[in-house]
């Protein structure tokens, strides 16, 4: 019996970590000075008929008797049904993240202004007072960003950790039909050039696909 050896780095992202970082206000525009009346804009010229999509390029057949194959696994990640999941759920904590973390920069920008504006009239008390809370918001902001970057990195490794488990059963059963010796991820293994039929990912995504299986909703306790 042939020894069968799948050589796959799982090194995908499946999505970067959010970039907390404040808006800067605008500033108001100037006031504009008085300009000529504009000319009439000229008709919009007629558009084209639309050219029909080429049709898409029919698969390469698998080169029979090659030992050799290749798989694009971001594109896995990208099409499968696992990989749409697991971006969705990440994403949905990004979003989360950033929603409460633009919160604490409306608390801080609102001190700040007050400071600004009324500050000149406060008391030298109530003044310290604002300013120490804006202090404890900006420490806080420091930490919530921290430990929600971290929160999303754990996320992404668990994913990634269970995205890998159920892929590398597929990827081996694959390899051992075809009676392959190696099985590379293209972009990442240095491939300059290979004949298109070597690349599997299609099949890969069509047996993840049919055996995922979507998460089960918590059923709500019994009424009392």
């Amino acid at each position: 019996m042939k020894a069968f050896v799948v050589a796959v780095a799982l090194a995908f992202v499946l999505a970067g970590s959010p970039t907390f970082a404040q808006t800067p206000a605008q500033p108001p525009q100037a006031a504009q000075t008085a300009q000529p009346p504009a000319k009439p804009a000229a008709p919009p010229a007629t558009p084209a008929p639309a050219q029909p999509a080429p049709p898409a390029a029919a698969p390469r057949p698998f080169p029979e008797g090659a030992k050799i194959a290749f798989v694009v696994l971001q594109r896995i990640v990208n099409e499968s049904q696992e990989g749409k999941v697991a971006s969705t759920r990440i994403q949905a904590l990004q979003q989360k993240k950033a929603a409460e973390l633009n919160e604490k920069n409306k608390q801080l920008t609102a001190i700040q202004q007050k400071l600004e504006k009324e500050g000149s009239v406060m008391s030298a008390s109530a003044q310290g007072d604002l300013q120490k809370q804006a202090e404890r918001i900006q420490v806080e902001i420091q930490r919530f960003t921290q430990d929600a970057q971290q929160e999303i990195q754990d996320l992404q490794n668990s994913l990634q950790a269970a995205f890998q488990q159920k892929i590398d059963p597929i990827l081996a059963q694959v390899g051992q039909e075809k009676g392959l010796h190696f099985i590379f991820n293209g972009p990442d293994s240095g491939l300059v050039w290979a004949d298109l039929g070597l690349d599997i990912s299609n099949e890969i995504i069509k047996r993840l696909d049919a055996a995922y299986k979507p998460p089960t909703a918590a059923k709500p306790p019994p009424a009392q």
